[in-house]
């Protein structure tokens, strides 16, 4: 696999889409985006200090039922990677990464389809170590908080390559997952409610409980832990 490292540009995952055409699985590295991106058109903060990571990979019998094993072999490299400096991370649905209920990383995932199935997919992985969260309003942390001195960069970069590269397995991926069987908060289109997670399907939707008993799948909602104090 072809590796390339950047000193800046404005988002990997689109600095991968220009070279779709050459048909080769490459990774990029940048110490800076200027324009990084997370889901839902929100802009991810990718100052100096951070690793900002994209890998374009190319599939041969991919079929769109599988789409959500490509964001859990994601989101499983990252909580390897903070778990091999000593971190416990956990995941929230569906992608990101947190540790001490803080986001430490997010995951964008851009696929291209052809004839019925995925092509290729682009994998961008934000994750923060040493760079400025602060200004984000203590919704994230980096790994610099929770260590007496931050690693290198350099070596956050190959430990998570090294684990995304490795197979991983749903299992694995539900061992990081902490919040089902609790409360969270729904948000799903406008409306606005109180139910418990019960579990994760493996095309990644999520069954809920509603406060009536009603069982209920979540394709595309916003959730909530909900602090114990509040349950």
């Amino acid at each position: 696999m072809k590796i390339e490292y950047l000193k800046t540009v404005g988002s990997t995952n689109e600095y991968l889409k220009n070279l779709i055409e050459a048909r080769e699985n490459i990774a990029v590295f940048s110490d800076v985006q200027t324009g990084g991106r997370g889901t839902k058109g929100r802009s991810f903060l990718s100052d100096m200090g951070g690793v900002y990571f994209s890998i374009l990979t190319f599939y041969s019998d991919m079929v769109p039922a599988n789409a959500f094993r490509i964001m859990t072999h994601a989101a499983v490299a990252v909580c390897r990677t903070v778990q091999h400096f000593g971190i416990t991370p956990a995941v929230k649905w569906p992608n990101d990464v947190r540790a001490a209920d803080k986001k430490i990383a997010g995951i964008l995932i851009e696929n291209g389809l052809r004839s019925g199935s995925i092509d290729y997919s682009i994998v961008g992985i934000g994750l923060n170590v040493s760079n400025d969260v602060a200004r984000l309003g203590g919704i994230a942390v980096g790994m610099k908080d929770f260590l007496p001195a931050p690693p290198a960069v350099d070596e956050v970069r190959s430990v998570l390559l090294a684990n995304y590269l490795r197979p991983s397995a749903f299992e694995e991926y539900l061992s990081f997952v902490h919040f089902l069987g609790e409360e969270i908060d729904v948000a799903e289109s406008e409306a606005h409610y109180t139910a418990v997670a019960r579990r994760i399907l493996g095309d990644g939707r999520l069954e809920i409980e509603t406060k009536d008993g009603e069982l209920r799948i979540l394709s595309d909602a916003e959730i909530t832990l909900r602090p114990k104090e509040q349950k």
